[in-house]
């Protein structure tokens, strides 16, 4: 680089190399090997000959297909948070942005650490950072359709690692409160509701403008379920059974806009998966019966 041309802002190249890190460290799981692979991924962009790096038109979605690709290369080798204690390891990872042990709980990491290095990759992309499906593909290095169903086991193992003996009964009512402080804008309430270290994610399929990457921790959690579920005029929530478990389905219209799941353990919610994708919907707005849901009137 080096020319005026070539020049960017400071705060955006902050950005830059955040957001590598970031995608580094949700593949890895510990600071040092997201600091490291971040490097490689410049070292990389610099062994690129000026011609190459002027045929590049987006240098970030280059640079995070390159750290994705040296993450996906690394997980099967990685021992992850285990050598994250002390020495230069805790040195470098003071050194790195405080939002990352805020966004990612270390249980939702170990979670990760059981999947796959494919499906953990499929999901990260995906789910994390809703990059888009060929972007994805060509970090994993299968059909997009491929990384879909990838994703989509990672997800089911996710819950799954996640589940405890709660009852149908139990999960109902604790998603019934839950509906029911969304409904009301009760904020102690719902937060209260969630586990101090609940996660939230929110698939949009990148045709709705969604969040894009995981919200965590009760309160920020709790804050973007009131902002998505805010009372508005010909929207609904309603409850209906899907995966087995009562989940909100919120209605526009008398279209299904989003169907939230809830993860429940020792009664609190410890994981959220909503969806707006209009794509994964399409078969909940095939029926416009409501015979076997409950409205937010009924409670």
């Amino acid at each position: 680089m080096g020319q005026t041309g070539d020049t960017v802002p400071i705060a955006e190249l902050l950005d830059e190399r955040r957001h590598l890190l970031n995608v580094a460290y949700w593949m890895l799981g510990t600071r040092p090997e997201a600091e490291d692979a971040v490097t490689e991924t410049y070292r990389r962009w610099y062994g690129l000959t000026d011609a190459q790096r002027a045929g590049i038109t987006e240098t970030r979605a280059w640079l995070t297909r390159a750290t994705g690709t040296i993450c996906l290369a690394r997980l099967p080798l990685s021992e992850r948070r285990s050598a994250n204690a002390g020495g230069e390891d805790a040195e470098t990872a003071t050194e790195l942005d405080g939002a990352l042990t805020e966004e990612v709980s270390d249980v939702l990491l170990d979670a990760l650490d059981t999947l796959p290095p494919a499906e953990r990759a499929a999901f990260v992309l995906n789910d994390v950072f809703a990059m888009p499906p060929q972007t994805v593909a060509d970090i994993v290095g299968q059909t997009p359709r491929e990384c879909a169903d990838l994703a989509d086991r990672a997800r089911h193992s996710l819950r799954a690692s996640r589940a405890h003996p709660t009852t149908p009964q139990q999960h109902d009512r604790i998603v019934r409160a839950v509906r029911r402080a969304c409904a009301t804008t009760d904020a102690t309430r719902l937060a209260a509701l969630l586990a101090p270290d609940a996660t939230a994610f929110f698939d949009g399929g990148g045709k709705v403008r969604a969040l894009s990457r995981p919200v965590h921790g009760n309160q920020h959690v709790g804050r973007a379920l009131l902002t998505l579920l805010t009372p508005r005029p010909h929207t609904t929530l309603h409850l209906r059974s899907a995966n087995g478990r009562t989940a909100i389905v919120v209605r526009h219209n008398d279209q299904v806009a989003a169907v939230i799941g809830f993860d429940v353990t020792d009664h609190h919610v410890t994981h959220v998966w909503a969806v707006l994708n209009p794509d994964k919907l399409r078969a909940w707005n095939r029926s416009h019966t409501l015979t076997d849901e409950r409205s937010t009137q009924d409670d």
